[in-house]
């Protein structure tokens, strides 16, 4: 049963997140949704990419517990919320309530559209965390490859939360997973779309916003992750500390790109304590 296990997840890990995806799908049925709370289709801004799902330990907890919005990536141009229940539900069983947005992405919208988008979407979670059972004062970002940069993007550039009324230091901790932080100028056509064809990195970079009293960040990166090289990780942690702040970052060697974020699920978590990592970080900035 292990070896046909392995195997699946295997199949997974190498198999791109993409809509309709049968890997994806596959994945997300093969998570327990029993006892939890999931809320669908609660709108936080205009549109039909303004909407967002939670998921919350049922029946709630007495305590009020962190909250987590994750933000997902898809090269800023594809993926919805619906596609990660593997990652926001095992989050949630484990005592988290998990906000998941959609946000909308290029050619329709480029930068810095979504990261506006995101920070709407951070303020409203805020503002209805109470309800939801969560700490307002607890909250967490975690965003996977172009999600990753995203939430880099808020913790690091005050203008974003700025705009919605709140303030970088209002997060309690932000995980980035495989995270572009260092990339331009970039060959990729998909940065091009998204971000313009002569893009300024020192407005679009994180890099360029190391901050001495920026939240916690953790990044988590994959050894074998050939669409955001590890390199990532490494030039912002090196950015943070010449300006005195802080950055933990976490390989592991034998995840690729897809992988990182497979390994939340279940059924994957064989392959590296990723998730472990996750609910360590929060716990440690809780």
């Amino acid at each position: 049963m292990f070896f046909r296990l392995a195997r699946f997840a295997s199949l997974l890990a190498a198999s791109a997140v993409l809509p309709s995806c049968a890997p994806v799908d596959a994945l997300n049925a093969s998570i327990d949704i029993n006892g939890l709370s999931i809320s669908r289709d609660i709108a936080y801004a205009p549109g039909p990419m303004g909407m967002m799902d939670v998921y919350r330990p049922s029946p709630p907890s007495a305590a009020k517990l962190p909250l987590v919005v994750f933000i997902h990536g898809g090269a800023w141009k594809s993926g919805n919320r619906g596609e990660y229940r593997f990652v926001a539900a095992p989050l949630a069983r484990a005592g988290l309530v998990v906000a998941v947005p959609d946000y909308r992405k290029s050619p329709q919208a480029g930068f810095p559209t979504f990261l506006e988008d995101n920070a709407r979407a951070v303020a409203f979670a805020c503002d209805h965390a109470a309800a939801w059972g969560a700490d307002p004062q607890r909250i967490f970002l975690i965003g996977h490859s172009a999600g990753g940069y995203n939430v880099l993007m808020l913790a690091l550039d005050p203008r974003y939360l700025g705009a919605v009324g709140m303030r970088p230091t209002d997060l309690a901790g932000v995980i980035g997973m495989a995270a572009p932080a260092d990339f331009i100028p970039s060959p990729d056509p998909d940065v091009a779309a998204a971000f313009g064809v002569s893009p300024d990195p020192d407005e679009m970079q994180p890099i360029n916003f190391a901050r001495k009293d920026a939240p916690p960040i953790l990044l988590l990166h994959g050894g074998k992750d050939d669409i955001v090289s590890p390199r990532n990780a490494a030039s912002l942690q090196r950015h943070m500390a010449t300006v005195g702040g802080e950055v933990t970052v976490r390989n592991f060697p034998d995840l690729g790109h897809i992988g990182l974020v497979v390994a939340v699920a279940p059924i994957s978590a064989w392959r590296a304590p990723v998730r472990d990592t996750i609910l360590g970080f929060i716990r440690a900035a809780s």
